[in-house]
């Protein structure tokens, strides 16, 4: 008989305090490691074979004589995540090669779209409250031929509209940071015969588990946040040749030290000295941020001495209701909640021994 013996597991408190393998490692970003040219958006502009990542780009908008060229990121406000990509794409897009791209962020579906494009942002915070609701939509449009017929029709119905909305900025490469918005475009682009004259990327913001959306045989590439992802893009019919492995979007300047630590903690209104745990609900502030939030802090308080072990930072996004239940709250250990999603930049600096983004677990 084998009998297997559960490994112990260190609790949050112990791995902060306790020594040994730290919760964190330093920061790596996947469009910008510190070096320019070395990112995702260097990766996507070597794929156009446009321009060479060692040619310096002139600062009238043109490269070596020639007009900039344009790209076109699509998104949609549909909590933060594909917004905070696509800026940041285009954030690493200006340091890497300056002048030489002009990079225009559009929600396609709001401002050329009709109804049910241009409502989206408001179906989806009326569904993350309504959490079946929610699970019934991913789950019941995950079929391909659910999800194909209805977005075949939304592009019939909408082409004219989505065609003026792309041709209006003359796209040399179109990236797509929004599981909606690769069926649509790419059929508009075929029956305009600029497939594949136009270079199309999908770059994916979910970690894990995605919705089939994401994956279309048509891109030139799929980049993909992890190696989880990569293989359910090879399920779904994906060309190994098409997949790319290169992590999050992480903005450049969360690779780029702005102030002395112990400034951020005095700015933050941090504790000098304590551990600081950070905790995230995305955009939206959702998931179950509140009860995790007293979780910590009960993990984080020290009942043999009787003082706290560490610190929390909540960042709710836009939830204020969330943000003013968790100030109402007592807690043996500090608690920040601060107002502004800005700040999240200067927590991550501060101390990020813990990054706890909690989102729906049925997804």
């Amino acid at each position: 008989m084998v009998i297997s013996v559960p490994s112990h597991r260190r609790t949050i408190r112990d791995a902060m305090l306790g020594g040994g393998r730290q919760l964190h490692k330093p920061l790596r970003c996947a469009f910008y490691d510190g070096i320019p040219g070395q990112g995702l958006a260097a990766a996507l502009a070597e794929a156009t074979g446009s321009v060479s990542l060692s040619r310096t780009p002139a600062t009238d908008g043109s490269v070596g004589g020639k007009a900039a060229r344009n790209v076109l990121i699509l998104m949609s406000d549909t909590g933060g995540g594909h917004r905070a990509s696509a800026e940041a794409l285009r954030d690493a897009f200006r340091l890497d090669f300056g002048d030489a791209y002009q990079v225009f962020v559009r929600d396609l579906g709001k401002e050329y779209g009709g109804w049910p494009l241009n409502d989206m942002e408001r179906s989806y915070k009326f569904m993350i409250r309504h959490v079946r609701l929610w699970k019934v939509a991913f789950h019941g449009t995950s079929p391909r031929w659910v999800h194909g017929m209805y977005l075949t029709a939304l592009a019939y119905l909408y082409a004219n509209e989505v065609v003026a909305g792309m041709m209006k900025y003359k796209p040399d490469v179109i990236i797509s940071v929004h599981p909606l918005m690769q069926h649509i475009p790419l059929w508009v682009l075929k029956w305009q015969s600029l497939q594949p004259k136009v270079p199309f990327f999908t770059v994916i913001t979910d970690l894990n588990t995605c919705h089939p959306t994401w994956f279309h045989h048509g891109v030139t590439r799929c980049y993909c946040p992890s190696a989880e992802v990569a293989k359910r893009a090879l399920t779904r019919g994906l060309d190994p040749s098409q997949i790319r492995v290169y992590g999050l979007p992480i903005r450049p300047s969360f690779c780029r030290a702005v102030l002395d630590k112990d400034e951020l903690r005095k700015e933050l209104g941090l504790h000098p000295e304590l551990p600081a745990v950070l905790l995230m609900g995305g955009g939206e502030g959702m998931g179950p941020v509140e009860e995790t939030a007293k979780a910590l802090g009960h993990e984080l308080y020290d009942h043999r001495r009787r003082r706290p072990a560490g610190q929390v930072v909540v960042v709710c996004g836009r939830n204020q209701a969330l943000r003013s239940t968790l100030q109402s709250l007592t807690w043996k250990v500090p608690v920040k909640v601060p107002l502004q999603m800005p700040n999240l930049r200067c927590a991550f600096q501060v101390d990020a021994s813990l990054c706890c983004k909690r989102l729906f677990g049925w997804c």
